[in-house]
């Protein structure tokens, strides 16, 4: 993943020194000659298994071999590869001629690698070269920490430092970089269009959840075809985003400078953030400006804030939802994206939209956010008022995510009067009518509704009951005075016939 000065001290670059003279006797398994060497050690213990460390070449002379038994020396090779020996060195002309056949029959059986130390090259020898290289690896992945933090730091400097940084970062890392903002979306990445879909869906998936907890939170991912590294930005409960690389488990160098990248993407986001908060004032000024129906201030404050207002004839929508971080970031990426033909605020704590009436902003605010939206009939600015109330009468009447003002309209003005205050009204006027039917078996209510849907004609009210028409008049006669009302003036008869609507 990263391109290091000095190598990885591996049992193919220990055998490669030939000044060490090493001959390899048995290759066993061709994936050890690429394992890093952590140490070498040398032990001629009959079983030394109990003081070794994994990732290690084990040297012998052979004095623990006490018999040319298979058993034996089969036996040995077993515990080696079972503690994670990478391979055996056999040093010659010490206690015996020449690698013993039964360790190289051993070796071959186990997939061991085996190689000749000569008797001219000290086991001290071998040891202290792969000590040298490893620590030649180890001060070139320091040095390579320090530059590549010093690059960041220089690259944080430049106009779009948080770009600059992730650029940097991938270059340093040489693998892919992404940043999810605090809504979970992917806003910058480089190289761009480096991460196959599928990785990219995975780091995606992984991201939004991150961001859900809203603790910081680091997570590796090996699902995919690239192992995935993310890191959220910013402080428990205020998550700027994530950063995303496709690179597995780092090294504490990769890791520090990972580190860095952290802290200076989460202060940037901060101080954009504190941007955003100066930005949002000047937005519900926008909003409070339109409602005054002379948009000249407004035109001059959007030509400045973001191109310009939206092309009337617009649509005004609002909506009740609950205002995070992830929304004001999903709200500041619709604008750049839509320019001049998106306007928004809050007013009395409520998010304004201002769109093209062709546009599909308020249900991609509704879908992401689970937000109610009231959406206007198309205005132009000088009714700017009237089209913010018909939004707001859309949302409190809605019953759906988003409601048009047009489907509220449809619905008829005694719509408007179902509430709790109106049907209890309504059920106070009724209550005469209602008792009366209840105890004497009037059909006072029954009758009036007939009149009222009769145009109160006495003659069609009486065939549509299959009552004398003098029934029907009696009984109108008798709610007059049960509800101490004149049924022969057209309010009266109005606020009658509202009552019963509401109360249906």
């Amino acid at each position: 993943m990263v391109a290091d000065p000095a190598p990885i001290p591996t049992l193919e670059s220990l055998l490669a020194r030939r000044e060490l003279g090493l001959r390899l006797v048995e290759n066993g398994d061709p994936d050890a000659a690429s394992r890093p060497v952590r140490w070498v050690h040398s032990s001629d213990l009959v079983d030394p298994t109990p003081f070794l460390a994994d990732d290690l070449v084990l040297l012998t002379t052979g004095t623990q071999f006490a018999s040319d038994e298979p058993e034996l020396y089969d036996d040995y090779v077993r515990r080696a590869v079972s503690r994670g020996v990478i391979a055996l060195g056999f040093g010659t002309e010490v206690v015996r001629e020449g690698v013993p056949a039964g360790l190289v029959a051993a070796c071959r059986t186990h997939r061991m690698p085996l190689f000749e130390v000569p008797y001219k090259t000290p086991f001290i020898a071998v040891a202290r070269a792969n000590a040298e290289a490893v620590a030649a690896q180890a001060y070139a992945r320091r040095s390579w920490a320090l530059d590549a933090q010093r690059a960041i730091a220089l690259a944080a400097l430049r106009p779009d430092g948080l770009g600059a940084t992730l650029v940097e970062l991938a270059k340093q890392l040489h693998t892919w970089v992404g940043l999810f903002d605090a809504s979970g979306k992917l806003t910058r990445e480089h190289p761009v269009g480096g991460l196959d879909a599928s990785s990219l869906a995975l780091a995606a998936a992984e991201a939004g959840t991150l961001l859900r907890r809203g603790s910081r939170a680091a997570a590796a991912l090996h699902e995919g075809a690239v192992p995935l590294t993310l890191q959220t930005l910013g402080r428990t409960g205020h998550l700027r985003g994530v950063i995303a690389i496709a690179a597995g488990e780092l090294d504490p160098e990769g890791r520090g400078v990972l580190t860095a990248v952290v802290a200076m993407a989460g202060l940037a986001l901060e101080q954009n953030r504190g941007l955003a908060r100066a930005m949002t004032a000047l937005r519900s000024a926008l909003i409070q400006s339109l409602l005054t129906d002379e948009p000249t201030l407004a035109r001059r404050i959007a030509r400045d804030l973001t191109g310009g207002l939206p092309s009337a004839p617009v649509v005004v929508a609002v909506a009740d939802v609950h205002r995070t971080d992830a929304l004001d970031e999903w709200l500041e990426v619709q604008s750049a994206e839509r320019r001049s033909d998106l306007a928004f605020g809050w007013h009395d704590h409520e998010l304004v939209l201002v769109a093209p009436a062709s546009a599909d902003v308020a249900v991609a605010l509704a879908e992401r956010f689970g937000a109610r939206v009231g959406v206007s009939s198309a205005a132009h600015y000088s009714g700017f008022s009237a089209a913010h109330a018909e939004a707001v009468t859309a949302l409190r009447r809605g019953g759906d995510a988003v409601t048009t003002f047009a489907e509220v309209q449809a619905s008829g003005m005694l719509a408007i009067l179902d509430s709790v205050e109106a049907r209890a009204l309504a059920a106070g006027m009724l209550e005469p009518l209602i008792r009366s039917d209840a105890e004497d078996g009037t059909a006072l209510i029954e009758t009036v509704r007939v009149w009222l849907e009769s145009d109160t004609r006495i003659e069609a009210a009486a065939t549509a009951l299959g009552v004398h028409r003098h029934t029907v008049r009696a009984r109108i006669a008798l709610a007059q005075r049960l509800l101490g009302i004149d049924l022969s003036t057209f309010a009266a008869r109005a606020e009658l016939w509202a009552a019963m609507q509401v109360a249906d």
